[in-house]
């Protein structure tokens, strides 16, 4: 059996939603094996959803996976979200098996919820 790693990020994000839900960032991937990488972040969306955000201070957590490049790729979401000024954002999606929780202080002006797609790719 193969060793599994524990993977951490930390991302900032600035997006945007009428109706359609978009936003892009970048983050940094570390691993408890040792391998790190620098990310770009872009997700898409709809639903019923209008206004901007910033997430920033991001932190994820991946569950244990065999190798960093399990952590790359589009992950599935749903998310509800209402903010005017300071705002956390929570999210929690899944990409196969391996699942992602994120936590994030934010700012802007939102409210709506939306289905769509985060998807990791590394730089």
């Amino acid at each position: 059996a193969s060793a599994m790693t524990e993977c951490k990020m930390t991302y900032n994000l600035k997006g945007w939603s009428v109706i359609y839900k978009t936003s892009r960032g970048t983050g940094h991937i570390t691993c408890s094996n040792g391998q790190e990488a620098n990310v770009s972040i872009v997700t898409h969306g709809g639903g019923f959803t209008f206004g901007t955000s910033k997430v920033i201070d991001g932190r994820g957590v991946f569950s244990e996976v065999a190798d960093i490049s399990s952590v790359y790729g589009t992950y599935g979401e749903a998310t509800a979200h209402a903010g005017a000024g300071a705002s956390a954002d929570a999210r929690a999606m899944f990409k196969g098996n391996v699942s992602l929780s994120l936590t994030g202080k934010g700012e802007g002006i939102n409210v709506g919820f939306a289905f769509g797609s985060f998807k990791i790719t590394p730089e």
